[in-house]
């Protein structure tokens, strides 16, 4: 199912979730891609950067859109450690991104668990949506980070 471009830009994600973790955010990481090539990274850091929407698919939009000077993505594919949640969903649809990978669901936040109403929304734009790459490495990067946390 999942291409081996699909894993190595995923081990990418995770890369840029370590850097998250390195500054105590929450290890979340994504990586944009268009045309097979890089484009831009990002993490979580609304901790450190006063920004709520300083998630990890906001940050690599950001970047790839002052990159490309556009905000406007066709064709990209963004993936990302964690189930976008509802805020990067909608920055997603807004710059036209193709395609969205993910490695672990989010069941408190995540989109998937409405993903039933979003099919039937008459949304401007619809993405291919598909998680589960990696799940078991994207899920213990969050385990381990929670569990340092508790201690």
């Amino acid at each position: 199912m999942w291409s081996g471009d699909d894993i190595y830009f995923m081990k990418l994600a995770l890369e840029e979730a370590e850097k998250a973790d390195r500054k105590d955010e929450v290890p979340i990481g994504a990586v944009l891609v268009l045309d097979g090539k890089l484009v831009a990274r990002g993490h979580n850091c609304p901790v450190t950067s006063h920004d709520p929407s300083a998630h990890a698919e906001i940050m690599a939009l950001r970047s790839a859109g002052a990159w490309l000077h556009n905000y406007r993505m066709p064709g990209a594919t963004v993936y990302v450690t964690l189930e976008p949640c509802l805020m990067c969903f909608g920055a997603l649809i807004q710059a036209r991104v193709e395609r969205v990978v993910f490695g672990a669901s989010d069941p408190k936040v995540g989109v998937s668990r409405i993903a039933d109403e979003l099919a039937k929304a008459n949304l401007n734009h619809k993405l291919e949506f598909s998680g589960g790459l990696m799940e078991a490495e994207c899920k213990g990067q969050l385990q381990t980070f929670f569990q340092r946390r508790r201690q």
